[in-house]
């Protein structure tokens, strides 16, 4: 077949996932021409796992996205079925909103923002081998042989490199939900020599929701009055539709117990590592045998569709095994499955290969974005989207590039933990992972990295005005409750008591009576009225700023002190072998990851705090420079 020029363009994004969508999203509102590929137009931000966006870490992740001028967030509270805030009983740290979606929904509506979006042009396609011109990348050719030329380029092909579906004995060449695989592609960039990985996934059984006896398990309410991911939404969803909490039994494990060497986790056909903290129901019934149960979530995959996710039940064992393992379930016992859970096999590449821009340290130009990257998650690969598109668009536009650090995002932290300690297993992103989460909360995600998105042109005029404004509302109305004294008499006494505080000994200022952990800013408001009725999203943020000051400024001592290790470069010619003292481990670790500053460098596994030191001197005494004008 003989190639032909298809096209010319600033960025090209190879793929329409979660990643795919944020990347070309983010590459064509900086202003490049942007081209998205995709194998199939119809399967647009598919959810090949579990129909929910956010939860711990993730929720973040999606505000993080839409502070930034991302999509996902926005799509999400336009489809959801239901919404609820988790650990609610927690600091603020660790709450994070979830939602069940409208899986079908969710498409239709992603599909429709990315064919209207201005600079972006869709085609379906599946691309095979990446132009590669004197180490520069330059564009992408089809398997029907159309060459599409471009200054950048973005891999965002989630799990479908050389993906292998397996039920029980029974293999195949497949993506998620039975797609084509993209096997050239994947084999092509080991010729170019990337060095890639096996990653496992997998997906419980659907089953039939008119099969489905609800009377024997437990209602999982929506919130009565929902918030939102996106800062721009304006519109609850009220007619919510529950999910259903059931449990595996003893009869459950020993159908699986009896089975298990029908499982292709445990009978050698599966090679790849699969994820640590979404793993099958016959692993968490080998390492927690203890367990009596399991939690098993039924979940509808929306409102014009019969199908219910059985959360919980990720299996690759046979068909007819899974169809006994539901009819030992309370509530599944005649439940009919509509699609049997499978285990997925797939390529990734080691991120560790990548700059913190997310482009490839040995190819200009080139970009990966998402689970190609050894993640695991929609929110994840968002996040990554995002964030490579941005950077693409810059590379292409002579712009400067956008890095986010640990401090100001979940997005940096993921990224940072990607290119600087790798990955052995599907990455998931935890509230654990970030040193510095009570300064990345839910809550404060716009005041955060609002202004970074309109510098960067992804936030319009009118919506960085409201922010500002969000901003001096919190302001003044952190300076009026410093300002207001409050006199100990009968009646306030009365009412702090009756709030579940103790009594004043004496005058207090009402900001830092709000200080007082029993005490909220509703019953400040009453003792202390605001002249005009502040926004819930303006009260939330001055409660949990005075509330939480003392750790907010502990924490931002740390950041200060971690920015002057950032700010010490290490240049790009430095010779590793060079630095004694440095042991070989580092060496080694150092030459492969190629950190950018000292503080990166720290963070890389094998580095020790006396290789740091030792590297610090190094640099300070200026060798570097020395060996270079030598």
């Amino acid at each position: 077949m003989t190639t032909y020029e298809a096209g010319q363009y600033d960025v090209i994004v190879i793929g329409a996932g979660h990643a795919g969508v944020e990347a070309a999203h983010a590459a064509a509102q900086r202003g490049a021409k942007t081209l998205m590929l995709t194998l199939n137009l119809d399967m647009i931000a598919f959810m090949p796992c579990n129909p929910s966006i956010g939860g711990p870490a993730k929720g973040i992740v999606v505000r993080e996205v839409d502070a930034l001028g991302g999509l996902m967030g926005k799509v999400i509270d336009k489809t959801y079925i239901q919404m609820r805030m988790l650990n609610t009983r927690k600091g603020p740290a660790v709450r994070a909103l979830r939602a069940q979606a409208d899986k079908p929904l969710y498409i239709q509506e992603m599909k429709r923002i990315m064919e209207n979006t201005p600079n972006l042009t869709l085609r379906q396609g599946m691309v095979e081998r990446l132009l590669i011109e004197d180490g520069e990348c330059k564009g992408v050719i089809t398997e029907t042989k159309a060459i599409y030329r471009a200054q950048s380029v973005i891999v965002t092909t989630g799990t479908f490199m050389r993906g292998r579906v397996i039920i029980g004995d029974l293999s195949y060449e497949s993506g998620p939900n039975n797609q084509r695989a993209s096997v050239k592609l994947s084999e092509h960039l080991e010729e170019l020599g990337f060095d890639l990985v096996r990653f496992k996934t997998g997906t419980p059984p659907r089953v039939n929701n008119h099969t489905v006896d609800y009377s024997q398990a437990e209602e999982q309410p929506g919130d009565e009055n929902p918030q939102h991911f996106s800062y721009e939404t304006t519109e609850q969803i009220i007619d919510q539709i529950p999910c259903w909490l059931t449990y595996t039994n003893e009869h459950t494990h020993k159908v699986i117990n009896d089975n298990l060497g029908l499982s292709a986790m445990y009978s050698g056909m599966v090679k790849g590592t699969g994820p640590r903290y979404c793993p099958s129901i016959e692993d968490k019934i080998v390492r927690f045998h203890d367990k009596p149960r399991h939690q098993i979530f039924l979940e509808p995959e929306g409102r014009n569709t019969d199908e219910v996710y059985v959360q919980g039940l990720s299996t690759s064992l046979p068909e007819y095994v899974q169809h006994e393992i539901l009819q030992s379930i309370p509530g599944l016992e005649k439940a009919e499955i509509m699609r049997a859970g499978y285990a997925i096999e797939y390529d990734a590449v080691v991120p560790t290969q990548l700059w913190p821009t997310l482009e490839v340290k040995d190819i200009d130009g080139l970009f990966t974005a998402g689970q190609i990257n050894g993640t695991s998650g929609y929110e994840e690969a968002a996040g990554q989207g995002i964030m490579a598109g941005m950077n693409a668009a810059a590379k292409a536009l002579d712009l400067d590039p956008l890095i986010l650090d640990r401090s100001q995002a979940y997005i940096g932290v993921l990224i940072d933990d990607l290119v600087t300690k790798g990955t052995n297993e599907p990455y998931r992103l935890l509230t654990s992972r970030a040193e510095y989460r009570l300064l990345l909360r839910h809550d404060n995600a716009d005041l955060r990295l609002t202004d970074i998105g309109y510098q960067m042109g992804m936030i319009d005029e009118q919506r960085y005005e409201r922010f500002r404004y969000k901003k001096q509302l919190i302001d003044e109305e952190k300076k009026r409750l410093q300002k207001t004294q409050l006199k100990p008499t009968e009646e306030l006494q009365a009412y702090i008591e009756s709030a579940g505080g103790s009594r004043l000994k004496d005058g207090v200022k009402a900001y830092d009576l709000l200080k007082r952990p029993e005490l909220n800013y509703d019953v400040i408001e009453q003792v202390a009225p605001v002249e005009q009725e502040l926004p819930a999203e303006v009260k939330e943020q001055v409660e949990i700023q005075i509330k939480y000051e003392g750790y907010i400024a502990k924490s931002n001592q740390q950041v200060e002190r971690m920015r002057k290790m950032e700010v010490k470069r290490i240049p790009d010619n430095i010779d590793y072998d060079a630095i004694h003292g440095l042991a070989n481990e580092a060496k080694e670790k150092l030459k492969q990851v190629r950190p950018l500053n000292v503080a990166q460098a720290s963070r890389i596994s094998g580095v020790n705090p006396a290789d740091v030191s030792i590297l610090l001197v190094y640099i300070e005494q200026g060798n570097v420079a020395k060996v270079a004008n030598d």
